[in-house]
């Protein structure tokens, strides 16, 4: 499979998830679905309009547990140490021009990948 099909498999993967995620906790018709692979993780967020964070999910691409973490603003969440965590946000953060939302992965104590998304 080549590098191309896998990211599209990951991110389409990701996708679901937050959509199935989105279905359970009853997400309001105007919530977005933005997501973005790194080389090590995949972060994707619900958001609505350009200040209101829903949740942040941050999945390993590799399948492996590492601490996952979320961050974006002055939001700064505990860590999970699991390969797929979805973070629950619901507050507004005011950034200007755009706002990014973030995921990382630590492993053994090192930072391995801090990705971002970015909402216009």
């Amino acid at each position: 499979m080549t590098t191309a099909r896998r990211r599209a498999a990951t991110v389409s993967a990701v996708l679901a998830l937050v959509s199935g995620a989105g279905l359970v906790t009853a997400a309001p018709a105007s919530a977005e679905v933005k997501s973005t692979c790194g080389t090590y993780i995949c972060v994707a967020t619900a958001y609505q309009g350009r200040d209101y964070v829903q949740d942040i999910t941050v999945t390993t691409r590799d399948g492996l547990p590492g601490t996952l973490r979320a961050f974006v603003g002055d939001y700064r969440n505990s860590k999970a140490g699991v390969s797929r965590w979805r973070f629950v946000v619901n507050r507004e953060i005011r950034a200007y021009p755009r706002l990014a939302i973030c995921g990382g992965l630590d492993r053994s104590g090192r930072v391995i990948e801090n990705h971002c998304v970015l909402i216009p």
